[in-house]
Order: structure tokens, then C-alpha cells, then sequence
């Protein structure tokens, strides 16, 4: 079968400026679902639809084809995913003959996916011929059976017919258990979109998972952030001062505090077998030696750690006060 995956990565964003190629963990963020879709078994095409030529190169650069540079007319902020899909399925027909039998919609904003989930939910789309569509969903915290919109300042249930009587009174316990798109990954018919003018069609399927790792505000970051703190046998380099320490006046380093949380941090990550190198910068424009003071402050404030270097060393993750990306700078 003809399975092309979709990317879009439109240059526009509000809630984090260049959101599609902002820099996490070393790499920019649509990146990730770039190299999910290449370790898919089943995925045979990868494309990326951008509107910039600056995208274009970085999406290139990770292995992704860029067939054309979108329209504007259909990048606004207002620009369904059906227009975008069109265009490219429009696009690969007129000047390729290409017709996928099933294309897979994966989002530039999701940095942590199982690339197993991708390839299980093409399977299921094939095995039930009746289905349009999947959809990875998640089970919702909040239900909405205890939600409401207002009129005039009158509560009116989100649920207005149902079997259970006044929802909205009942424990929480006794409702229909409810599951909210998680973004990860939708796999879709090209004929629900051509035909059906749908990204989902009627019949879709579900493909439950645990987790929502979507990117819509910098806050979203810290939900990653807290499950790469259950890494294990991952090399961690951490800076000293600005993450491990509070920065000292003047560079005075023996006036040096500990940050305590992110003490505690570390030494979570040490205790689940991460290997922890710190690294520091004392000393390098004064020529001072401060390997002494150094040592004696990490044992004095508990810090768990297997090597301190006086330089930057390899490692898996960097956690630098001072690191930043193109777009901030």
C-alpha cells in the first residue's frame, strides 16, 4: 500500500514564536515527528507542508521531502487541516500521478511518540475496512457531563439529553468514562479526505494512550521535562552554576547557595542509574583554581553526581543556565 505521512509546519505561531522549529532538547521540535515517520515500517513517503523556505531546509535536513512551499492563502491561522491535506493530495496527483491509499496526519508540536503506536494504528486501519479513520485519544481528566456554557448568565448543561439524570449531580464514578484527542497521530483514508471532504470521516476508530505530550505553551514543556526525570542509563551534564547552584555575586563562587530543587532532581536521576557528569566554567577568565571550593560545596549540599569537570563533556542531556535557541536570541 501507498501510506504518505503529512507534516504540517506552517512558520506562524502565537503561543511560542517559530513554535514548529523551536529548539528542545537539541533539536528543533517538528524534527521528532520527522524522525518518527522515517522509523515507521509501514510509512513509505514523508512530507512536510510549510510555508517557508526556511522550514523547508530544516525539514530537508532530517529526511523529509518538500515537494512544494504552501500557499499563504492557506497558512493563516484560520487554515483547516482538510485545506492542507487537499492541497498536498491535489498537488502530488497533478504533478506526480501519486495517489496514497492511506495518509497519516502527524503533528509537528508532539516531541515524545512511540513510533510502535504509529505503525499499529495503520494495521487497524487496514483490518477494518468499514473504518474512515483512527484517532489516538486519551482519557479525558475532566468529564463532560459536569460541564456547562452560559446564557446570559444562566448555566446550560454541555450535555443536554441524557440517559442519566442530572448528570451533572452525580459522582463522578457512575458517568461514561470519556476520552479527548490527544494529537498525536491520526491515520486516514485518502478517499475520506478527497471524497468524504474530511480529515476523519464518520467511522472512527480509536486508539487509546496514556499519555498527551502536545506542545501548545511553554508550560508544556515542564510535563516532558518531569517524565525525562524517570530517564534511567541516560548520561545527564549539568551545569553548576545558574541549575545545580544559585548564581553568585560578582563570580564570587564561594559565596555560592544550592538549589535545592534541582538537587533533588539530580539526585532522582542518579538514584534511577543515570550517570550525572557536572561540568562548570569557574575559574576559566581568572585562571582561578576552584576545583577545591567546588568539591567541598557539592558534598556539602548532598549533590549526587559521578563526575565533576572543569570544561563541556558528552552527554545525552545538557542542563545549562545559559542555553538558548536562534529564536530567543
Amino acid at each position: 500500500m501507498k501510506i504518505l505521512s503529512i507534516i504540517p509546519a506552517r512558520s506562524g505561531s502565537k503561543s511560542i514564536p517559530d513554535k514548529n522549529i523551536y529548539s528542545y532538547l537539541g533539536k528543533p521540535l517538528m524534527a521528532y515527528s520527522i524522525i518518527d515517520s522515517l522509523k515507521s515500517s509501514l510509512i513509505n513517503r514523508t512530507i512536510v507542508s510549510t510555508d517557508s523556505n526556511y522550514y523547508a531546509q530544516i525539514a530537508d535536513s532530517f529526511g523529509a521531502e518538500i515537494p512544494f512551499i504552501r500557499p499563504k492563502e492557506i497558512s493563516e491561522d484560520f487554515s483547516t487541516d482538510l485545506e492542507v491535506f487537499e492541497h498536498a493530495l491535489d498537488y502530488l496527483k497533478t504533478k506526480e500521478n501519486y495517489i496514497p491509499d492511506i495518509v497519516v496526519h502527524l503533528r509537528p508540536t508532539y516531541p515524545k511518540r512511540n513510533v510502535q503506536d504509529l505503525d499499529a494504528m495503520i494495521n487497524l486501519l487496514i483490518e477494518n475496512s468499514n473504518w474512515d479513520s483512527v484517532r489516538s485519544v486519551s482519557e479525558a481528566n475532566e468529564t463532560p457531563y459536569k460541564m456547562w456554557k452560559m446564557d446570559n448568565g444562566v448555566l446550560i448543561p454541555v450535555i443536554e439529553q441524557s440517559q442519566i439524570v442530572e448528570a451533572y449531580n452525580q459522582p463522578r464514578q457512575i458517568l461514561p468514562k470519556v476520552y479527548s484527542q490527544n494529537a498525536c497521530i491520526d491515520v486516514t483514508r485518502a478517499s475520506t479526505i478527497k471524497e468524504k471532504k474530511s480529515m476523519t470521516g464518520n467511522v472512527i476508530g480509536a486508539y487509546v494512550m496514556k499519555e498527551n505530550w502536545d506542545i501548545d505553551y511553554f508550560s508544556d514543556f515542564i510535563k516532558i521535562d518531569q517524565e525525562i526525570i524517570n530517564e534511567k542509563n541516560k548520561v545527564f551534564c549539568f551545569d553548576i552554576d545558574g541549575v545545580i547552584a544559585k548564581l553568585s555575586p560578582n563570580n564570587d563562587y564561594n559565596l555560592a547557595e544550592p538549589n535545592t530543587p534541582v538537587i533533588d532532581k539530580v539526585n532522582k536521576l542518579f538514584n534511577n542509574n543515570n550517570t550525572i557528569i557536572l561540568f562548570t566554567a569557574r575559574g576559566t577568565k581568572t585562571g582561578i583554581d576552584w576545583s577545591e571550593v567546588t568539591a567541598k560545596q557539592l558534598k556539602t549540599w548532598g549533590v549526587k553526581y559521578h563526575e565533576l569537570k572543569f570544561g563541556k563533556p558528552a552527554a545525552d542531556y545538557y542542563v545549562d543556565d545559559r542555553l538558548i535557541n536562534m529564536n530567543e536570541l
